[in-house]
């Protein structure tokens, strides 16, 4: 079968941006925004060690119990209003039994004053039953509604290993993990060390979750305290259920819209669509693993468009690039038709979008949930002359001013679906160790994005050594395609060590023909909308950084006046803001014109750190060519955030 003729392989590196500077940034107190309501079904459940071991001193004058109950407090009292918290403990109601579990407060809308009283009554008696406790935590939790993908977290404490191994805790670990795609087990090791931290490290890997090392009882209350947040603050996700299948044969039709998936370690997933042989249609693939899980250097999300029985429109993946732990990764693409309606892949007919995980064989074993956004562009009117493609960054490189101004306080969202809305300015974060905060700018066309990302100085960690983590930003389009990564004008990361840190980022100027130029960071900027701005902070951090969270702030620059439309020779629209009215094509501003129409037919059915001479940190970005299937600057100040 044919295939179509299209942009070149590309595979380029982000240089090394560091930027270290000493003079503080002023800033007033922080105003928290409202939070997100958690999706329906999600939840935390902490499971509290209180066998006798718990009766013990911790080092600063206390016991461990006291220092448990302060952190528990502390942890209650960040998390946000109404969001599923419960308390189950164990080894706390006789002095010998593998069977001392109960929950000591139901998992249930936030209820502060509940949840420290249950902990203050716990007092250390007895035995360690970890593995029937995280079965009896599983079942405590709230579960997912039809349809919904929620996200439901078991939070263990312990300061020591399980002495009754019936179950094995790890075993059930990965049970749990294995059985529930929105479950996962996070532990916290308290003056832990040996076998017992040797288990609960174990639990973690094995529950798809995270282990948190706390050596004292202030590094007991901080890691719970993000513990506690990123449960809180999971990616909300959006969208119907969908089944994809590991071949062509059977896959479900999608018609315009967003779905909810799962994917597994080296699995494909395809879906069917129906497209006409003129409307441009944007494909976007977007996998959630739990933050900071094992990933490979070289683990992927591969995505193609196919077409019959042997043709690739277009492939492309993209890379964690980094061993640090994971984080959301998109891959992103379109079929676009050709200037003359010549190629194989403009023709009207069945196409195929492919989701392919690759994943090295230490890395997370786990479902992944996956999201995945199909949508449709209109072609313009043939009475319309489009303006001349903007491929090169000009005004908009990394020399270009961004706003200076005192910061304002915002809130980042955890995705695509409930980004933070900004307009340009400066703006003030907290961002937590394996933590992304999402933010969406308006765009309009003829406009492009620039903005920095400064990451404060924050006090160390007594005896932090050598631990190098990175901070992190990509930029993606309207139709979620990344762009940010191996411009070569822009680093989409930068080392973080507790000091000072700054980058760079952006997009080309949108223009309708941006889709026929042969650059990857410069296709996708054909479309005007929300443009999406993620910023991540890697695992390591928290073996860093004293505070449990990270100042952040974002100076965000929209350059240029918003044309009407994208013909040539339009006139600066009326909303300069984004260019939202009527376009020439008879589609509607707002999200990039995302309105559906008759144009499909659709069936309907169900980083990266890369240690190059130890400081060289890059996101790899790779695209390769079609093929037919079966051929071979101001510093951030910490403290006042």
């Amino acid at each position: 079968m044919a295939r179509r003729r299209r942009r070149g392989a590309v595979a380029l590196l982000g240089g090394l941006l560091l930027a270290l500077v000493a003079t503080p940034l002023h800033t007033t107190p922080a105003v928290a925004a409202p939070a997100a309501p958690s999706a329906e079904g999600s939840g935390m459940v902490m499971v509290l060690d209180s066998s006798g071991s718990m009766a013990e001193k911790d080092g600063s004058g206390g016991t461990r119990i006291a220092a448990a109950r302060k952190a528990v407090g502390t942890v209650v009292g960040e998390l946000p209003a109404g969001y599923p918290t419960g308390l189950r403990v164990y080894g706390a109601d006789k002095p010998h039994g593998c069977d001392d579990t109960r929950l000591a407060q139901p998992v249930a809308p936030l209820d502060r004053t509940g949840l420290v009283r249950a902990v203050n009554g716990v007092r250390p008696k007895g035995d360690t039953p970890i593995g029937l406790s995280l079965t009896k935590a599983a079942q405590d939790l709230p579960k997912p509604s039809q349809g919904s993908i929620g996200k439901r977290t078991i939070l263990l404490i312990s300061d020591g290993e399980d002495n009754c191994q019936t179950p094995p805790p790890c075993t059930v670990a990965a049970q749990l993990a294995k059985a529930h795609v929105d479950l996962h087990i996070d532990t916290i090791g308290f003056e832990v060390a040996g076998r017992a931290r040797e288990q609960l490290e174990c639990i973690a890997k094995s529950g798809n979750g995270q282990y948190f090392d706390a050596p004292d009882a202030q590094a007991l209350a901080r890691q719970l305290q993000r513990a506690g947040q990123l449960s809180a603050d999971g990616y909300r996700f959006k969208g119907a259920k969908v089944r994809g299948t590991p071949t062509k044969s059977n896959a479900p039709g999608i018609a315009e819209g967003q779905y909810l998936d799962s994917i597994g370690p080296n699995e494909k997933r395809y879906y069917a669509v129906d497209l006409d042989a003129s409307s441009t249609a944007d494909f976007s693939a977007t996998v959630v693993p739990q933050p900071g899980v094992a990933v490979g250097l070289l683990d992927s999300l591969h995505t193609e468009i196919d077409y019959g029985i042997d043709s690739t429109c277009d492939s492309t993946h993209e890379l964690f690039g980094q061993r640090q732990g994971a984080t959301p990764l998109t891959s992103g693409l379109s079929r676009i038709p050709s200037v003359n309606g010549g190629s194989g892949c403009d023709k009207a007919g069945r196409y195929w979008f492919v989701v392919e995980r690759k994943a090295a064989k230490d890395s997370d074993a786990s479902r992944w949930p996956l999201e995945v956004m199909f949508h449709v562009e209109h072609p313009l009117k043939k009475s319309v002359t489009p303006a001349q493609s903007e491929p090169e960054y000009g005004a908009g490189g990394k020399d270009a001013p961004v706003p200076t101004s005192p910061p304002k306080p915002v809130t980042g969202g955890t995705g695509f679906n409930d980004a933070r809305a900004l307009t340009p300015g400066v703006w003030r974060d907290k961002i937590l160790p394996s933590q992304t905060l999402w933010y969406k700018v308006p765009v309009g066309w003829g406009q492009q994005l620039r903005y920095d990302v400064q990451f404060a100085n924050e006090p160390t960690l007594k005896g932090h050594t050598a631990a190098l983590a990175y901070g992190g930003t990509q930029v993606y389009t309207p139709a979620r395609a990344p762009v940010g990564s191996g411009t070569g004008e822009f680093s989409p990361q930068v080392p973080y060590t507790g000091q000072p840190a700054s980058l760079s980022m952006g997009t080309v100027p949108v223009a309708w023909t941006n889709r026929y130029e042969s650059s990857p960071n410069v296709i996708p900027v054909h479309d005007k909308g929300n443009f999406y701005i993620a910023v991540m902070l890697s695992a390591r951090a928290s073996e860093i950084a004293r505070s449990a969270q990270i100042g952040v702030v974002l100076r965000v620059a929209v350059l240029g006046k918003a044309k009407a439309g994208p013909q040539a020779g339009a006139s600066v629209a009326k909303s300069a803001a984004d260019g939202t009215g009527s376009s020439p094509d008879g589609t509607q501003g707002g999200e990039a014109g995302w309105a559906a129409g008759p144009v499909v037919a659709a069936v309907f059915g169900g980083i990266g750190v890369l240690l190059l001479a130890g400081l060289g940190f890059a996101f790899l970005r790779a695209r390769r060519k079609p093929r037919p299937h079966g051929a071979d600057s101001d510093a951030t100040g910490g403290g006042s955030w």
